[in-house]
């Protein structure tokens, strides 16, 4: 889902950050900043590219078995007007 790796990365750039005379903290802000994101992170209701995209598969598919019924509805309606 969230890459930790990018968590991490996030988290050391804010220490490196920090002004010089809270350097000494750097590596506990570090690790709790990566706490707070990880934790903050894991409250976001969100889904990998991957899982993204094989829905916007299945989206489209219905979109186009829709699409399809849709005009069998039409021509079955039209059949019945005609006769």
């Amino acid at each position: 889902m969230i890459n930790p790796k990018k968590i991490e990365e996030l988290a050391k750039q804010l220490s490196d950050n920090l002004p010089s005379g809270v350097k000494q903290f750097a590596g506990e802000f570090e690790e709790r900043s990566k706490q707070i994101l990880q934790n903050q992170l894991m409250k976001l209701d969100v889904v990998s590219r991957e899982e993204f995209e094989v829905q916007q598969h299945v989206l489209l598919k219905t979109r186009e078995k829709l699409e399809a019924l849709q005009a069998q509805v039409n021509e079955l309606e039209k059949s019945l007007l005609s006769n």
